[in-house]
């Protein structure tokens, strides 16, 4: 372990691929540590924390606002080592999607998520595994990404009326219902939106949230959606994100030998179904992409004069794990554009917390633009703008991944039109290239010929 950081990855066996990867993962939690301490003392966070983990959670909570700031770093952190611990239970590589998922969790866990409400989902997808028996690293993914849901239990354990412990137990319930049923949905919904939506998971949770809350409504129980956001604290956090994207940034080039090759190749990847970059183009590259995402997100936020609170925050986390699983500068620009063009024409806030959660969370669209064209990317990112606004109400903020949930509406409606777009286009080329091949010399100078 000695010549650990001293030798560039490629030189390196897997086992120190590996530590390297979840050495990453663990200086990311402990950077939100220190960013908590830096805001609250421990009695303020120990406090926040309690509040966090006994409270509802439904879109949008803003833990900054609901507790403290310390206490929602905190617990984004817990959320990483607890994430880190199952994946290494399971005895698999730390992959791309895996680095997606863990900055996904901890960027929900300033604004959702808990160690309450995700465990229970969590031990669903196990049971499911039991029953199946099968290995549960098949469903990790599932797992990990099925906490969406956590509001769901945290309603249903301190926000409908029931005692303290029957509150508890009955949530727990519900979780773990969630996380049984959310394997077996989620691979057949995935052929719904082909591949082109990043968020299958966030689909398939609105989906289940949806069916939640439509039996809740058949009782008479009414669900609202929350909007607690928080302000006024873009100076420090603005300097903390471009520091860690710059340490990302800087490690990338270090494990890429100092360069930028092979980003050129990187880029023609188009994302579809979920490419886990890691695998595909190695660490550094990954790393340099997700460096690249944050700048773009940050800045972006920082432009149209948004605020970097919780759920902002997030978005930008989920942007920069998913730069190691399908989203690059390249097929995540269209859609940022397209948002930011209908948000523009229809007079929308654009420094709002809900716009800026469209857009960064909009790009779970990347693979269109990557695989149709920037022009695709901007109809898919306009028309996503348009739906999203409208989808919240089906699930009740239940379903923290509500744009992965429009996201795979929006992919269902615009993939099949230009699917048929691109295929008239493709037999027109075939015909001008084929035409030529085709004898077209009169009849009678063929039979000239002949002779």
């Amino acid at each position: 372990m000695g010549k650990l950081w001293f030798l560039p990855l490629q030189d390196e066996n897997p086992v120190v691929m590996e530590r390297i990867k979840y050495m990453i993962a663990l200086f990311f939690s402990f950077t939100l540590v220190g960013l908590a301490l830096h805001f609250n003392t421990l009695e303020e966070i120990w406090q926040g924390s309690l509040k966090i983990l006994i409270s509802p959670a439904n879109l949008v909570t803003d833990y900054f606002e609901l507790a403290n700031v310390g206490a929602a770093f905190i617990n984004a952190a817990l959320m990483i080592i607890k994430s880190l611990f199952i994946i290494r239970s399971t005895k698999v590589a730390l992959s791309g999607p895996l680095l997606a998922a863990i900055f996904t969790i901890a960027g929900f866990s300033l604004f959702g998520k808990n160690l309450f409400n995700s465990i229970p989902i969590i031990l669903g997808v196990f049971l499911y595994a039991k029953l199946t028996r099968t290995p549960f690293k098949n469903y990790l993914l599932s797992a990990l990404y099925g906490t969406a849901l956590g509001p769901l239990v945290s309603e249903v354990a301190f926000n409908s009326g029931f005692s303290f412990f029957t509150g508890i137990f009955l949530g727990w319930i519900a979780g773990a219902i969630v996380g049984l049923i959310l394997p077996p949905l989620s691979r057949h919904f995935v052929s719904f939106h082909k591949g082109f939506s990043l968020y299958n998971i966030g689909f398939t949770a609105g989906i289940i949230g949806m069916a939640f809350i439509a039996f809740f409504r058949a009782y008479g129980i009414e669900v609202d959606t929350v909007h607690l956001v928080s302000s006024g604290y873009n100076q420090p956090l603005s300097i903390y994100l471009y520091s860690l994207f710059l340490l990302l940034f800087s490690g990338g080039l270090y494990f890429n030998k100092s360069s930028f090759s092979g980003y050129a190749a990187f880029l023609k990847e188009d994302g579809k179904g979920g490419t886990d970059f890691i695998k595909n183009h190695g660490l550094g590259l990954t790393l340099i992409n997700m460096a690249l995402l944050g700048f773009l997100t940050t800045t972006l936020v920082l432009t149209v004069r948004g605020e970097l609170n919780g759920p902002v925050i997030g978005g930008i986390f989920t942007v920069v794990g998913f730069g190691a699983y399908g989203k690059h500068v390249k097929n995540v620009f269209p859609i940022l554009l397209g948002v930011l063009i209908v948000g523009w024409l229809t007079s929308a806030e654009l420094s709002s917390t809900s716009f800026l959660l469209t857009a960064l969370f909009g790009t779970t669209l990347a693979p269109v633009s990557g695989h149709y064209g920037v022009i695709a990317g901007i109809l898919a990112g306009g028309l996503h703008m348009v739906i999203v606004t409208n989808i919240s109400y089906l699930h009740a903020g239940m379903n923290l991944y509500n744009n992965g949930f429009s996201g795979g509406f929006t992919a269902a409606i615009i993939v099949p039109l230009l699917e048929v777009v691109f295929f008239h286009k493709k037999e027109r080329k075939n015909k001008s290239i084929v035409k030529p091949l085709i004898n077209t010399e009169p009849v009678e100078d063929l039979e000239k010929n002949k002779q």
